[in-house]
């Protein structure tokens, strides 16, 4: 079967694959989100060690004109550290959860990464020239005597070895209570918003010690506490447009210019439930991971335990697309609520024309589902297949009753091999899929 981005058939096939080998995998290098800047020439990881690495697009070579530049370590650092908060007896973790570029302004970049509890504001530049023949200071570093001084020189710059640097512009920290678990850079370029379990903050990007709160659905008793904020984002195009979604399987689109506190929604996106599918795991499973507006604003995607669902933005009462991204776990919920694997968080993303959608599952397989034919594939992330342009064979998993040579069987599906964390190339067919401490590229096949 063809590969899905969005009618045109081609195939995918292997491009590059960056991370240890090792069996052992520390449970720092393992990847906690992965993302594209705006133009796709940079590609962004953070790990649960709170490092932060950029790729960086290098051009294609005149030797090898079919194949498409590869992505090379730019720069590397450690974005956050462990912290301990001694008021509440709390370590807090380093891990990276969410990375948002900035759009480009000039030649250096910006990205916006955190943890937990402290947003931080990055800019990364290059250096390729150095200033020598300072007037108080040797070339070694150290200050001349000024008596000893006779001539004034001016001093030039000189090349050197390029050279990138990583520095933390702003620091934004102490306004979550909870655990951060989105962020996202408005239209306007100027503000952004960071949501945790129970409320959602707007920043300046330019003022670090205060924010203000849009919305929180904290009760006044903790014990009438019934849904969360699972995640939250910017709409692409009006800076006063914005959606949160909850763990009951609800999304609310939210507009600044009815109140200051967005606590009443301007719309409220809920599927309603089929009673004749109701059990025990119907409110785990319905839980919205993932929320992802469509690059024209025009539709929103959200991303629950078994499927992916497309949204109108001019219809509350249903989705427009439901696509089922492992319906065969449902008979194995039992297990998986054991394990706590049905607390996963699987992300999802649009291509870059809206036309096809992707999503992570199990024994490092991933969905893509082309919207326009219908049409989806189930690929598999593995050291297997990661040949230079080796063509990834489609997947399929049994259900039952006999197995097809080709076919997995649903129970020896390996669940601690999972893609929680994937990125589209915002203009081409590249993508970023990340499996544990691994992160494969992959693109189409070019003949």
């Amino acid at each position: 079967m063809a590969g899905v981005a969005g009618g045109n058939d081609f195939q995918w096939c292997f491009s590059q694959v960056k991370g240890a080998i090792d069996e052992d995998v520390a449970e720092a290098d393992i990847i906690s989100t992965v993302e594209f800047n705006y133009s796709g020439d940079l590609l962004a990881t953070g790990d649960k060690g709170g490092r932060v690495v950029i790729f960086q697009h290098e051009q294609e070579s005149k030797n090898r004109p079919h194949l498409r530049g590869e992505y090379n370590v730019y720069s590397t650092f450690q974005s956050h550290e462990p912290e301990f908060d001694y008021l509440k007896s709390l370590e807090i973790e380093e891990k990276i959860n969410k990375i948002r570029w900035l759009p480009q302004q000039n030649a250096a970049h910006f990205l916006l990464s955190t943890n937990d509890k402290t947003i931080k504001l990055w800019k990364i530049s290059e250096r390729d020239k150095r200033a020598e023949g300072y007037n108080l200071k040797d070339e070694d570093g150290r200050l001349r005597d000024p008596f000893r001084i006779t001539s004034l020189r001016v001093p030039v710059l000189m090349p050197m070895d390029l050279m990138v640097e990583a520095s933390p512009r702003r620091i934004f920290a102490n306004a979550h209570t909870y655990h951060i678990n989105s962020i996202s850079v408005n239209s306007d370029h100027e503000t952004y918003l960071s949501a945790d379990d129970l409320r959602i903050n707007l920043w300046h990007l330019e003022i670090t010690d205060r924010s203000f709160n849009i919305v929180d659905i904290k009760p006044a008793n903790m014990e009438e506490l019934t849904e969360v904020i699972t995640a939250a984002e910017c709409h692409p195009h009006q800076c006063n447009v914005f959606v949160y979604s909850s763990s009951k399987g609800t999304i609310r689109l939210c507009d600044m210019r009815a109140a200051a506190l967005c606590d009443r929604h301007s719309k409220f996106f809920e599927e309603p439930e089929d009673p004749s599918s109701r059990s025990f795991f119907s409110e785990i499973i319905s839980s919205i991971s993932d929320v992802k507006f469509s690059h024209s604003g025009r539709y929103m995607m959200t991303r629950d335990y078994l499927s992916v669902k497309v949204w109108d933005l001019n219809m509350e009462n249903r989705p427009v697309e439901t696509y089922q991204v492992h319906e065969y776990l449902r008979s194995k919920l039992c297990s998986l609520y054991e394990n706590d694997c049905i607390f996963d968080k699987f992300e999802c993303c649009w291509n870059g024309s809206d036309s096809a959608i992707m999503s992570g599952s199990y024994n490092n397989f991933f969905r893509m589902f082309d919207r326009n034919t219908r049409r989806d594939i189930t690929l598999e992330a593995s050291r297997e297949s990661s040949k230079p342009r080796a063509t990834l064979k489609p997947r399929k998993v049994s259900t039952g009753g006999k197995r097809k040579k080709d076919e997995i069987s649903v129970d020896s599906l390996d669940f601690n091999k999972k893609i929680l964390h994937t990125a589209w190339h915002p203009k081409d067919n590249v993508i970023a899929v990340a499996a544990t401490n691994n992160l494969y590229i992959f693109q189409d096949k070019i003949n």
